[in-house]
């Protein structure tokens, strides 16, 4: 847990380095937000502003730690230090852990950021119905994000080119994630992919919190998913490293 925490804190100080991925939090979730609160605005639904600039800033947590976790791995690789951290006494999913819990923990700035864009510039009242299972909630999907992203970043360890897989799923995550658009809005066949993405639950669980419904158990499955990934990505670390070594991958030439 020790080396957990140094690394996030590590990772998050590199992040805040980045012009890049500074520009990605400042900039992403307050054009998102803005978008959907006029959407929400045209569509006759003011009173579910407040929902846009939480599924707003959701979607730029997601952004974060799609581009992030993947990105930082792929810089790794760039600097010539990915070789020596795979060879590092230790499990990669150890290594790499806390670069997708940093991301996902930096990314929680996009959710305050919208909220505090909806309240000043479009006068949105924020209206938590259940503060407490609000923090609980976003709590629990920043760590469903983390562990998420971890499943995802694996490929980067394997690919030099995983960008091609990372950047297409953007956008299809969270909307089906229904970070802000309704899942039941979608066709039929998008609820089993749906219902295996710890970013829908998280999602719910935090909207949930925000109108004052059930949040707890959406809590749980969001908890009980995230194991899975976290599982099944040490897993693919693991497996994907010695393929990488064995085909000589793990740097550029």
């Amino acid at each position: 847990m020790r080396s957990l925490l140094i690394g996030v804190l590590m990772h998050a100080k590199h992040m805040s380095r980045s012009p890049f991925e500074v520009a990605i939090a400042l900039v992403v979730p307050i054009v998102q937000a803005t978008l959907a609160v006029h959407l929400f605005r045209a569509a006759g639904e003011p009173h579910r502003l407040i929902e846009a600039a939480v599924g707003a800033g959701l979607m730029g947590v997601w952004s974060m730690v799609l581009f992030g976790a993947g990105g930082a791995i792929q810089n790794q690789r760039w600097q010539g230090t990915l070789e020596m951290i795979m060879l590092a006494p230790r499990r990669p999913v150890t290594v790499l852990l806390p670069i997708t819990v940093a991301t996902a923990v930096t990314g929680t700035y996009a959710l305050l950021a919208t909220l505090l864009w909806g309240r000043l510039i479009y006068g949105i009242p924020l209206d938590v119905a259940r503060p407490a299972a609000f923090l609980a909630a976003v709590v629990t999907c920043v760590a469903g994000l983390g562990m998420f992203g971890l499943l995802l970043a694996s490929t980067f360890v394997l690919l030099r080119n995983a960008n091609a897989l990372a950047n297409p799923l953007d956008y299809p995550i969270w909307l089906l994630s229904g970070m802000l658009v309704p899942i039941s809005v979608l066709p039929s066949w998008t609820a089993p992919i749906a219902a295996v993405l710890p970013t829908t639950w998280g999602a719910r669980a935090v909207r949930e919190a925000v109108a004052g419904g059930p949040v707890w158990p959406s809590i749980g499955i969001c908890l009980a998913i995230s194991g899975a990934c976290l599982a099944l990505g040490a897993y693919c670390l693991t497996s994907f490293e010695r393929r990488a070594r064995a085909a000589g991958t793990l740097a550029l030439s």
